[in-house]
């Protein structure tokens, strides 16, 4: 049965959804529809995340058999891979891809870890599934991952890229991993693909469909947003008589139509987290050779 060659394996809110979307047009890349299996971070373990969104239940694997069937469909593609952003974070991701896959190419995308962790806030807010203002968010964080959320939640504890990459480049040669930053992709996004299909060994002059994906905010109408958030009859019928493809493309339409304005972050958080994650931005960027004082500010 088929395997992945290569993995995006974080971070969440990084521009990993766009990426995603980018790299499976190419002929010669196979990526499964669905994003996010997390079989690496998963494998064997009883899934039953307590936080709001049921979904993620649902929709992770966690045993190979049902992971091989992703690739069922692979023909002739020669990159095979999937996106699941948790696999940076897992604690034993790492030493199940060294298992399963130990050549796998690997792709990161790193965030300033304040913008992300209120990205993934304002994600949640957005679909209803964030009852707490950002700052009581952070406070109840302890106790939520003691209670087994899902790692979206995990506002802060996800923001260490150094703790999280360490482990990986002491498993894997150097030469397996991209590292980009957000804002790599955000001003070259052309570029950085370019670069990534070389990484990968497709044809390097392919131009994708390159619509902006996952665009953040607050919804004008929550009745709408939860329309496409919750399972419901209409939501149900709709999706046995009409094709995943078509169906995607035309929520993310009405989705796009439905954000409002963003939430904006306090000053004084942002300088709070910022002096929290001084010293793991430090040591990242000696470990990646990238500097990040732009991120330290």
């Amino acid at each position: 049965m088929n395997m992945p060659n290569f993995l995006i394996i974080g971070s969440a809110k990084a521009g990993t959804s766009s990426l995603h979307y980018y790299l499976r047009q190419h002929p010669q890349i196979f990526m499964p529809f669905s994003k996010e299996p997390k079989f690496f971070a998963l494998e064997g373990e009883e899934i039953n995340f307590q936080n709001p969104d049921k979904g993620i239940n649902l929709y992770s694997i966690n045993n190979l058999e049902d992971y091989q069937k992703l690739f069922e469909d692979v023909t002739d593609e020669i990159a095979i891979g999937e996106a699941s952003p948790i696999y940076l974070y897992s604690e034993k991701a790492a030493d199940r891809i060294k298992h399963y896959i130990p050549d796998a190419k690997m792709i990161v995308i790193l965030r300033h870890p304040v913008d992300r962790a209120f990205s993934c806030y304002t994600h949640l807010k957005r679909e209803d599934y964030e009852p707490l203002s950002f700052e009581e968010g952070l406070k109840a964080e302890p106790s939520r991952i003691a209670n087994n959320w899902s790692h979206l939640w995990h506002y802060q504890t996800a923001g260490y890229y150094h703790a999280q990459l360490k482990p990986y480049f002491e498993r894997f040669d150097e030469k397996q991993f991209k590292i980009y930053l957000f804002e790599d992709l955000c001003r070259d996004s052309l570029g950085i693909l370019r670069d990534i299909f070389e990484f990968l060994g497709v044809d390097p002059d392919f131009n994708p469909d390159m619509t902006k994906q996952n665009v953040s905010g607050m919804p004008k109408s929550m009745l709408l947003q939860k329309f496409f958030s919750r399972d419901n009859v209409l939501r149900s019928t709709i999706q046995t008589i009409v094709p995943e493809d078509l169906r995607h493309n035309a929520a993310k339409r009405i989705k796009q139509w439905n954000i409002g304005k963003k939430p904006e972050l306090l000053p004084q958080t942002r300088q709070q987290l910022t002096a929290i994650y001084r010293d793991d931005i430090l040591k990242l960027q000696d470990l990646i050779d990238r500097d990040l004082s732009t991120w330290l500010k």
